[in-house]
């Protein structure tokens, strides 16, 4: 039944303890659990109690080799099993391949002085045996305490190798816990990292907006001084006409004059007076006609001005959309050198986090913190440079709407003009026609057109003032936005150098960290040496131990053969003293007398 039973428990994995205490089991029986452990990986406790399995020196011995075969069997209880010192040498040859077993009870059995010392020996290779009973076997005292001091080593010896366990398996943790604390912080920087790359390319993008629109505005501010050249080719062009019209109002007054002289030779006395005074008169009207041309250089000079002072607006115009090229280029060459940068310094941090193993709980709360201080300071500078994007805008829309203005006033300027010179056209013809019938209406009317030439060309005089006044309006705008422009740059310029300032701080707290994990493996390489040198002296005083044993073995082995020298002697004498004896009552007469009896 045992057998049947051991046969089915070999392939089981749910039974931890078995109990089999009194089942008068036999060879076949202890051949079943010599079998079931070598195959069975379970079971933690075995109780074999009054089964004398000792008595069966073959299948003790199967017992015996599946037991050394065995590594999972923790205690074993043989008590009451009559094993003898015979069974006590292959229990020792088990122990000494076994490495599972802590606890075994071997009380009251026959294993004497021989089977303790096997055990005793056996105890030397084996270290994981915690607890041998062997209390009723009548094993001497000295041995007994031996065997005790060889259960006290290996139970050092396993609280030594729990603690050491324990130590590296807390240190593995919290190796392990710092690098997830520190992939998450390099996996934070990287984030950050990526926000302040996206950041810069957004106020990249925004100051390319900003340079385009600024372009745009320049573009319409140079359309404005192409209209304004315009106006003015046109008031040339209105004064030769005038000066033709001058010109031919000469010529028609000289031909009168010659009618004159041919029909006035008749009245030559009468009109001697008004001839001189109409000389006079035209002298006057010739004096109005050279000022009247020297005016007219004068405004040629001021529109040659004029246009002297559009050609440097043009220039610096282009000089400032160079500057504009070269600053873009000069952004975009940081951000790629901010970019490699970025990059070597995370080849840098992932060699550093390869190297790193472990760091403190108050360095990395001050990271964090470090870190929220550094996302609220990035996001005020966001909010401070959306704030100057909206302002600019504002700026840029009311100088659009003020271009527009001026541009509908200059329109409607240009329509005035164009009429003015219509109907002052139209005048003028109408006083040549009454000019050619009749000579005194005709200079009267010269003299008045005089007078209003003179008045136009005040007005062009303050026209040209006006626009030389709104040119240097134009010029001081372009020298404010080429200011707002340079502070730009420089704010920029600072975000990028605080950025700079705040990647080196970063930098100087991982080195930080990488001198305290140093110092931590330090602390560990130190802890494995004192580790090494308690193994080492704990080895040391376990082979003076040994020494001490043997020597102490050695001094019970000549003990034992005195006292064996001693038996023999006492046994011999006895012997000689009962021969004696026998002698004495043989030759007493009482032992005559009982012979004859």
């Amino acid at each position: 039944g045992v057998k049947l039973l051991l046969h089915g428990l070999c392939s089981n994995t749910a039974v931890k303890s078995l109990d089999l205490k009194g089942n008068n089991l036999r060879t076949v029986g202890a051949e079943a659990l010599g079998k079931l452990l070598r195959q069975n990986k379970s079971i933690r406790s075995l109780i074999l109690e009054w089964n004398s399995l000792g008595v069966w020196e073959e299948g003790f011995s199967f017992f015996c080799q599946g037991l050394g075969a065995n590594k999972f069997l923790q205690r074993l209880d043989l008590r009451n099993n009559q094993i003898n010192h015979q069974g006590a040498a292959e229990l020792a040859m088990a122990l000494k391949q076994n490495t599972s077993l802590q606890e075994l009870d071997l009380r009251w059995n026959n294993i004497g002085l021989l089977g303790g010392r096997a055990l005793l020996n056996c105890l030397q290779s084996n270290r994981t045996l915690k607890r041998l009973e062997l209390a009723g076997n009548n094993v001497p005292s000295d041995i007994l305490k031996a065997v005790e001091q060889a259960m006290d080593h290996n139970q050092d010896r396993q609280t030594i190798l729990r603690e050491t366990q324990n130590q590296t398996y807390i240190l593995s943790k919290e190796v392990l816990s710092l690098k997830d604390e520190k992939t998450k912080q390099f996996l934070d920087l990287m984030d950050t990292i990526d926000k302040q790359k996206e950041e810069i390319a957004r106020s990249g993008r925004m100051s390319a907006a900003r340079v385009s629109q600024l372009q745009e505005a320049l573009d319409e501010q140079h359309s404005i001084m192409n209209s304004l050249k315009a106006k003015l080719q046109m008031t040339e062009a209105a004064l030769a006409l005038s000066e033709q019209k001058v010109h031919n109002l000469g010529e028609l007054l000289n031909a009168t004059k010659q009618e004159q002289t041919s029909t006035a030779e008749r009245h030559f006395v009468e009109l001697q007076q008004q001839k001189q005074e109409g000389a006079d008169r035209e002298g006057k009207l010739l004096r109005d006609l050279s000022a009247a041309s020297d005016k007219n250089l004068l405004l040629r000079n001021q529109v040659d001005e004029l246009e002297k002072k559009c050609k440097t607006q043009q220039d610096q115009l282009f000089q400032v959309k160079q500057d504009l090229t070269n600053t873009t280029a000069e952004l975009k060459l940081r951000a790629v050198q901010a970019e490699e940068r970025l990059e070597m310094e995370k080849r840098r941090f992932k060699q550093s986090l390869e190297d790193m193993e472990s760091l403190r709980l108050k360095e990395v709360d001050h990271m964090a913190q470090h870190m929220e201080a550094s996302e609220r300071s990035m996001q005020d500078r966001i909010q401070r440079l959306e704030a100057i994007r909206i302002a600019l805008e504002e700026e840029l829309s009311q100088v659009k709407a003020a271009a527009l203005t001026e541009r509908g006033q200059a329109e409607e300027e240009l329509i005035k003009v164009r009429n003015q010179a219509r109907l002052e056209e139209q005048q003028r013809l109408e006083h040549l026609e009454e000019k050619l019938r009749l000579m005194t209406e005709s200079r009267d009317e010269a003299q008045k057109c005089c007078l209003k030439q003179k008045q136009m060309v005040t007005e062009a005089q303050a026209k040209a003032n006006q626009l030389s006044l709104h040119a240097d309006g134009l010029r001081r705008r372009i020298e404010e936005l080429q200011q707002d422009l340079n502070s730009k740059e420089e704010e920029k310029v600072t975000e990028v150098n605080k950025v700079k300032v705040e990647l080196q701080e970063q930098i100087g707290h991982l080195q930080a960290e990488r001198t305290a994990q140093e110092g931590l493996r330090e602390k560990i390489a130190a802890l494995e040496r004192q580790l090494k040198a308690l193994s080492s002296n704990h080895r040391e005083a376990l082979l003076d131990k040994e020494g001490e044993i043997s020597l102490l073995l050695e001094k019970l082995r000549m003990k034992e053969a005195d006292i064996s020298r001693m038996r023999e002697e006492e046994a011999q004498r006895a012997s000689f003293l009962q021969n004696a004896i026998m002698a004495y009552v043989q030759g007493s007469p009482l032992g005559t007398r009982s012979s004859r009896k």
